[in-house]
């Protein structure tokens, strides 16, 4: 019961800051928007084959998750509070604490990015249930994977671009099983054939979440 009062302090500390400041919310939200329209009036995303349609909003919440889930160890180093964590958290809370708050940043981006993409290229959702499934276990692989690698870089020197160097590796196989199950739900309309990627999916959000946990030990130690 204490370990969730922790991780619960780091969420609501986190997100003070963020309403405070509102910096990460006003970056993205000014990224997407400003993508989708490129993306709609240079690319004819309308007349796309489906799978490049299907991966095109991905790649957008790529590149907004590279710009702003840095932050949530990097402000910590940048304000000099990172020992503080350490006096008053462990290692499990913190990282727990960061993880749901990236998530729950995340999912908001991405929900907000599907609706304004969906309804500018007036398309339909063929299967809500894959698209859910896909929605919710697309944004826990970004930020397990970001939530990590923010812990790791939070401790060098140019931050951002080591971010996005180790971010690239890891993040474009997610990118790939997602655009095939976005197709399965917005486009081919059920799980048939599409039930590899989504055990893939699961397995990989997994993987991503437990070596984040095993690696912040270490981290947390130095």
């Amino acid at each position: 019961m204490q370990k969730l009062e922790k991780v619960y302090a780091v969420i609501y500390k986190d997100f003070q800051i963020e309403l405070r400041s509102k910096y990460a919310l006003n970056t993205v939200l000014a990224f997407v928007v400003s993508s989708l329209l490129v993306v709609l009036f240079t690319l004819r995303a309308q007349a796309l084959d489906p799978t490049p349609k299907s991966g095109l909003v991905w790649i957008i919440i790529l590149f907004a998750a590279l710009s702003s889930l840095s932050r949530s160890f990097v402000m910590e180093t940048e304000r000099n509070t990172f020992d503080l964590l350490r006096l008053h958290g462990e290692a499990t809370s913190v990282f727990l604490g960061k993880l749901f708050y990236n998530y729950i940043f995340t999912l908001f981006v991405n929900i907000t990015t599907f609706f304004l993409y969906i309804f500018l290229l007036d398309m339909q959702i063929a299967s809500g249930s894959a698209f859910i499934i896909t929605l919710l276990l697309g944004t826990a692989g970004l930020s397990g994977v970001a939530t990590m690698l923010a812990a790791v870089v939070s401790q060098a020197d140019r931050k951002g671009a080591i971010f996005s160097v180790l971010s690239l590796p890891l993040m474009i196989p997610l990118i790939l099983i997602l655009v095939r199950t976005t197709r399965a739900a917005l486009i081919e309309g059920g799980f048939e054939g599409f039930m590899n990627d989504f055990f893939a999916l699961t397995g990989y959000v997994g993987v991503t979440i437990t070596a984040g946990i095993l690696l912040f030990d270490y981290i947390w130690e130095e």
